[in-house]
């Protein structure tokens, strides 16, 4: 009874941490991010919803299959895991494959043998069917957890239809470049290098989808006599592809063309305000490009 008792715990313990990290992971892209500037609240709503309802549907059904091994002489905490672990979808196959045989104890020797025995394997013992006609009514039980478990899918897959739905439309998502909000892209990019270290932002990549943009926050602390360094070079522009260097602070939004820059650009900042400014490269077709950027 204490190992089962400590076996729960441990189980109980394990998916606490594991909700305890998704909180952090959030936490922290809050913290090292503009937060959720930019997007309806709605999308982050939904996107937490379908990851809390996700690791609810696990739960529910790592604990169903908790049930089932004890009935099974199985090891529950385990299977458990490996349910919660590995989604409920492939853990439950996993399970399914391996499932155990309903096992039932010898009145006579303790031995535990299979419900559809007619003699224990252990000692001999004549097995009365009638004795075990409850173990052999398989995969009714605990159907609380069952039914739970699925209710959880249903609106787990409804709120991640949602977000898809949301995103794929672009509701509710900030795509303007000369916006002060963060910027959402609803492309892809391929890169090599995207680092902010000492105040440098070095970017490169090889290709993005048209209007891709990437962005960093800088901070302007004398602007009558500090000046933006942009050294930037396309390997590859193919014909009406161009690499548009944008700075946005509040109403403040330029953008200066720098596809093919034959020496780094220097660019004034005495047309803004001291604090942060918004950096942002919208690409446009450029390919294998490298950049380094930085406030001097």
């Amino acid at each position: 009874m204490n190992h089962t008792k400590k076996n729960r715990l441990l189980l109980f313990i394990g998916i606490a941490v594991v909700l305890l990290l998704i909180f952090l992971r959030f936490g922290l892209y809050y913290l090292k991010s503009d937060g959720f500037s930019g997007l309806s609240m709605l999308l982050p709503v939904l996107l937490f919803c379908s990851i809390l309802f996700a690791l609810g549907t696990s739960a529910f059904f790592a604990a169903w299959i908790y049930q089932d091994c004890k009935r099974r002489g199985d090891d529950p905490v385990l299977w458990a895991i490996v349910v919660f672990a590995a989604t409920p979808f492939i853990g439950l196959l996993i399970y399914f494959l391996h499932r155990a045989e309903t096992k039932t104890i010898c009145p006579a020797c303790g031995h535990r043998i299979s419900v559809k025995a007619n003699y224990c394997e252990e000692c001999g013992t004549h097995i009365e069917k009638e004795d075990n006609s409850m173990m052999l009514n398989q995969g009714t039980h605990h159907l609380k957890l069952m039914i739970a478990g699925m209710i959880s899918m249903v609106l787990m897959t409804g709120c991640l239809t949602g977000f898809i739905v949301n995103a794929a439309a672009g509701n509710g998502i900030n795509t303007d470049v000369a916006s002060n909000e963060e910027v959402w892209n609803l492309g892809a990019i391929s890169m090599n290098n995207n680092s902010f270290l000492d105040g440098v932002w070095k970017l490169d990549f090889r290709s993005a989808s048209k209007g891709f943009v990437k962005e960093q926050n800088m901070t302007i602390t004398d602007q009558d006599t500090q000046l933006l360094y942009a050294d930037i070079s396309c390997g590859t522009v193919p014909e009406g592809a161009s690499l548009v260097l944008w700075l946005v602070q509040k109403d403040n939004a330029i953008s200066v063309d720098v596809t093919n820059l034959s020496e780094p650009l220097k660019y004034p900042l005495n047309e803004f305000e001291n604090g942060k400014v918004r950096v942002r490269l919208e690409i446009n077709g450029v390919k294998n490009t490298v950049s380094e950027i930085y406030i001097q």
